[in-house]
């Protein structure tokens, strides 16, 4: 068996840091101290609106982004837009979809239907037509194309035969022969006269470029380059330096900026809580929390059941008010128009006498004479 971790990856070794000069290292310390002087008060102000703007964003912006946009809308959505539309489908389903599927079933199907049979019937119809009439006149037709397009074509053949005879022994044969004897040797002469004036331009040419080149690589390219050599690239590798040591030491204080933010924040958390919040507690458990329950066990039951007892008495007096003008208005009712009818009770079940129905008779109490 192999050995555990036999197969693992070499730990990757970081690259080595190339040396640094004497002026990155006498720029560094200075640089640093200044950058974190002037950063730490940025960093002290800037945790504090961080702070702050969380506190606001948690306890007011949230809460009133929610009520003003994303409540109003889930409301709209769930009790409106829902409804709305559950109806408006229920709506379609019973005005569009119910009404076109009848239409489509009993109307459109047999319509179809009887119109597929007529283009059946008309379809056997046409194709006797085309097998027994039209394609007999066809081949005739074409039979008598082929012999016209024939001789039309002899025709035209012997014409086109004559004509291309003539134009070659009237336009062609002349115009080779003045191509050969004459345009050719005239065509030569003015080829040769052309290089030869191409070869004077292009000597000329490059004399004048070849002195342009050595004048403009003499009065700037070489300045130019010198300049770039010995003047602009010192200076540009001097400022890559102070920029990269003033952007590192920029990191670094800001960096230690947070730390030292973070302390102050402890700290002054801390003191806040030790000036306010525990007095405060101090206060609440000791003072207000025995003051309160004394007050709510001397002041606030006895006032609650004295509050009580009076709503009940006054229930009952209330109670009986009522019941005294109700009776009133009875009596009042009574005097004025009298004592009320009282139904007579109705008897709903079948007489008890000799002439009620029974088994052996076949008539009945309605029925009886």
């Amino acid at each position: 068996m192999d050995a555990p971790g036999k197969f693992e990856k070499p730990p990757v070794r970081p690259s080595p840091q190339p040396p640094e000069g004497c002026l990155a290292v006498a720029i560094r310390v200075p640089v640093r101290i200044v950058v974190l002087v002037l950063v730490v008060p940025v960093r002290l102000v800037w945790d504090g609106l961080v702070a702050g703007g969380r506190l606001l964003w948690r306890t007011v912006l949230r809460p009133v982004a929610r009520a003003v946009f994303v409540w109003p809308w889930v409301a709209l959505w769930r009790y409106i837009v829902v409804p709305l539309a559950k109806a408006l489908g229920r709506l379609t389903k019973v005005l569009v979809v119910v009404p076109l599927v009848w239409l489509y079933r009993y109307v459109l199907t047999p319509v179809g239907h009887a119109l597929a049979w007529i283009a059946r019937q008309l379809g056997s119809g046409l194709a006797w037509v085309y097998a027994r009439v039209l394609t007999p006149v066809g081949h005739a037709c074409a039979w008598v194309l082929n012999g016209l397009a024939a001789g039309v074509a002899w025709v035209v053949g012997g014409v086109a035969a004559g004509v291309a005879w003539l134009g070659r022994y009237l336009f062609v044969v002349p115009a080779g022969w003045l191509y050969a004897w004459i345009l050719t040797p005239v065509g030569h002469a003015i080829a040769w006269c052309g290089r030869g004036v191409v070869w004077l331009v292009k000597a000329v040419g490059t004399g004048v470029g070849v002195l342009l080149y050595w004048t403009a690589r003499i009065l700037l390219v070489l300045p130019a380059i010198g300049l770039w050599r010995w003047v602009l690239t010192p200076v540009g590798r001097v400022l890559a330096v102070v920029g990269r040591e003033v952007w590192d030491a920029l990191g670094h204080a800001w960096r230690i900026a947070g730390h030292i933010s973070r302390a102050v924040g402890r700290v002054l958390g801390t003191l806040f809580r030790w000036i306010f919040v525990e007095p405060v507690s101090w206060v609440y458990r000791t003072i207000l929390t025995p003051v309160g329950h004394v007050v709510r066990d001397l002041v606030l039951r006895p006032a609650a059941e004295a509050a009580r007892a009076v709503g009940r008495v006054t229930r009952q007096v209330l109670t009986a008010a009522r019941e005294s003008a109700r009776q009133a208005r009875a009596d009042f009712r009574r005097m004025v128009f009298g004592e009320p009818k009282v139904p007579r009770p109705v008897e709903r079940r079948e007489p008890m006498d000799d002439d009620t129905r029974t088994l052996g008779r076949s008539t009945t109490v309605l029925t009886k004479d």
